[in-house]
C-alpha cells in the first residue's frame, strides 16, 4: 500500500464524497417583481462547492436576473439567498465573497493590464510586494504572463475577457459569476474561450455560475446545467441528463435539435406516434398521451422496406461532418442527421431503436383552468368563469342528468339547483382552438410568449393580459411576441365540478 493504509484511502474517500455534497449557495423560494411585472417566480435552487453551473435559456427567460440577485446588484422581492446557510440578500456586493465578469468586461480603458488587475487590491490597500505577486499569479492563471504593462485597448476580445476574469479571481472569491461573457467573440474564440473556462476552472476550484443562451456552451463547459424558461426552472441535471433525459417538450426542443411527435401509449412498452407503432423503453399505462422525442442523429436511413416508417427526401444539406436530411413522411417533416448524402426525392426508410426514443408523458395541466360557475338565465344558459372567459353555455355541459323548471335548474328530484359560486374546472384539447392576428376575433388576446414544433404542427402558448396561459395548436408559423387572438369553440370544453 506504500505509505497509505487502506483506512487512509478510505476517509480519503468518505471526505472527498462529503466535500462534494457540500452545498455553497442556496435559493429559496426567490422571487423578483420589476414594478407589476414578475420575472422570477418561487426559484429554489442548490449549488454545490466548486461546480460549474450554468443558467441556460432564451433571452428574458431571467437568468440574468437571478445572476445579478446573486452578485448583489439586485434585491429579491422574497425569498431568500443563503450562502456558507447565511442569508446574504441585505448584502451589498462589495460586502460578499462574489465576483462578476460582465458581457462587456468593463474593463478600464485608461489604466494598463497590471492597474486593471490589481484594482481591487489597491482599494484594500495591499503592500506592494503582496500585489506584484497576486497580480503574477492571476495573469499566469490565464496565460497572460508578461501583458501587466500592455494597453488593454491593445488586446483582442479573447484577452480582454481573461484581463476581466483575472481581475475578477485576485480577490479571491468563493464565487465566479459570469454574465454571457464570450457573446462578443466569433464563433472560432468562442469555442477556444469555452475550454480555456473550463480548464480555469479545474485550476481555480471555485464554483463559477454562469449564464448563457447558447446550448453548446452550456453542455461543453458544465457540471449542473439550470434550464430556465419564463423566471422558471424547466429542468436541472447534468449536460448527458439534460440532452438525452429532457423533462418536458420545452427542454426537448430548446437543447439541440428534436423530433417531437404527439402520440399515446398502446402496450407494455410500445407507443404510437408519426403513424406507427414502435417498441420503447419508457413505459407509462396503456392509452397515456405522450410525446415522443428523438434526436436527428438517433434515426438510421435504410431501405424503405426495412423501417417502422418510409417517406420521401425533401431536401440534404452538408454541415461539414454530416448531412442534414429531411424527410417528408405523411404529415411529418422528420430531421435526420446522417454521414451519407440523399438525393432529393429519393425514398428512405427509418429505424428507430427502441432506446433511442425518450417518451414524456403529455402535460394534463394544459388548457386547464379553474373557475366557478353562476346564475343560470333562461333563453340564455348557465354563466360560466374561467380563465379570461365568461360566457353562457349549456347547463347540460355541466349538470347531465338535471332539467329545469320555473327559470332555474333543477335535479331529477325537482329540486333547484344552487349554481352561483360552484367552483369548476374547465378543459379544452390545444387542436381545437384557432389563431388569429386579428385582436378582436378571438375570446381571448394575448402575446405568443414560447412555441416547438411537434411533427405536424407548431405548439403556442399565448399569454393573456392577466397573465393566464392559454396552448394552441397550429399548422400556420407565428412568430414568439407576435399579439394574437385565440378563439375556443364553446362545444369543446368540458367541465368538472370540484368538489
Amino acid at each position: 500500500m506504500g505509505k497509505y493504509s487502506l483506512l487512509d484511502l478510505k476517509n480519503y474517500e468518505k471526505e472527498k464524497k462529503t466535500v462534494e455534497k457540500e452545498t455553497l449557495i442556496e435559493l429559496r423560494h426567490v422571487k423578483k417583481d420589476f414594478g407589476a411585472e414578475t420575472v422570477i417566480e418561487d426559484f429554489s435552487l442548490e449549488v454545490k462547492r466548486g461546480e460549474f453551473v450554468t443558467f441556460l435559456g432564451p433571452s428574458g427567460c431571467g437568468k440574468t436576473t437571478i445572476l445579478r440577485m446573486i452578485g448583489g446588484f439586485e434585491k429579491p422581492t422574497s425569498g431568500e439567498i443563503l450562502l456558507n446557510g447565511q442569508d446574504i440578500a441585505p448584502l451589498p456586493p462589495n460586502l460578499r465573497p462574489v465576483n462578476t465578469v460582465f458581457q462587456k468586461y468593463a474593463l478600464f480603458p485608461h489604466l494598463n493590464v497590471y492597474d486593471n488587475v490589481a484594482f481591487g487590491l489597491k482599494l484594500k490597500k495591499l503592500d506592494k510586494k503582496e500585489m506584484d505577486l497576486r497580480v503574477k499569479k492571476a495573469l499566469e492563471m490565464v496565460d497572460l504572463e508578461g501583458f501587466e504593462k500592455r494597453s488593454v485597448n491593445t488586446l483582442s476580445g479573447g484577452q480582454q475577457q481573461r484581463i476581466a476574469i483575472a481581475r475578477a479571481i485576485i480577490n479571491e472569491p468563493e464565487v465566479l459569476l459570469l454574465d454571457e461573457p464570450l457573446s462578443a467573440l466569433d464563433y472560432k474564440m468562442r469555442k477556444e474561450m469555452q475550454l480555456e473556462l473550463k480548464n480555469m476552472h479545474r485550476k481555480l476550484g471555485i464554483t463559477f455560475i454562469f449564464v448563457t443562451h447558447d446550448q453548446e456552451e452550456a453542455l461543453t463547459m458544465s457540471d449542473k446545467v439550470v434550464v430556465m424558461s419564463d423566471g422558471e426552472i424547466q429542468q436541472v441535471g447534468t449536460p448527458e441528463e439534460i440532452y438525452n433525459e429532457p423533462a418536458n417538450v420545452f427542454v426537448a426542443d430548446f437543447i439541440g435539435e428534436s423530433n417531437i411527435f404527439n402520440g399515446r401509449m398502446m402496450d407494455y412498452h410500445k407507443a404510437r406516434f408519426a403513424g406507427a407503432v414502435f417498441a420503447c423503453v419508457d413505459d407509462y399505462e396503456t392509452g397515456r398521451a405522450i410525446d415522443a422525442v428523438i434526436r436527428p442523429e438517433d434515426i438510421e436511413l435504410v431501405a424503405p422496406e426495412q423501417g417502422q416508417i418510409k417517406g420521401q427526401v425533401i431536401s440534404a444539406d452538408f454541415k461539414g461532418t454530416f448531412y442534414i436530411v429531411v424527410v417528408q413522411s405523411g404529415r411529418y417533416e422528420i430531421e435526420i442527421h446522417s454521414l451519407k448524402h440523399f438525393a432529393p426525392g429519393t425514398m428512405v426508410g427509418m429505424r428507430i431503436a427502441p432506446d433511442m426514443i425518450h417518451i414524456i408523458p403529455y402535460d394534463m395541466s394544459i388548457n386547464r383552468f379553474e373557475g366557478e360557475l353562476g346564475a343560470y338565465e333562461e333563453g340564455k344558459g348557465l354563466l360560466v368563469a374561467f380563465g379570461d372567459i365568461r360566457w353562457h353555455i349549456d347547463y347540460k355541459k355541466v349538470y347531465p342528468d338535471a332539467g329545469t323548471r320555473d327559470g332555474a335548474i333543477v335535479d331529477s328530484a325537482g329540486n333547484k339547483i344552487e349554481t352561483a359560486g360552484v367552483p369548476i374546472e374547465a378543459y379544452f384539447p390545444p387542436d381545437c382552438a384557432d389563431l388569429s392576428d386579428d385582436a378582436d376575433a378571438g375570446d381571448v388576446a394575448g402575446n405568443i410568449i414560447s412555441f416547438v414544433y411537434v411533427g405536424d404542427h407548431y405548439s403556442y402558448t399565448v399569454r393573456s393580459k392577466s397573465e393566464e396561459d392559454y396552448v394552441v395548436d397550429d399548422e400556420d408559423l407565428w412568430n414568439q411576441g407576435d399579439y394574437v387572438s385565440v378563439s375556443i369553440p364553446k362545444e369543446k370544453v368540458e367541465y368538472r365540478i370540484l368538489r
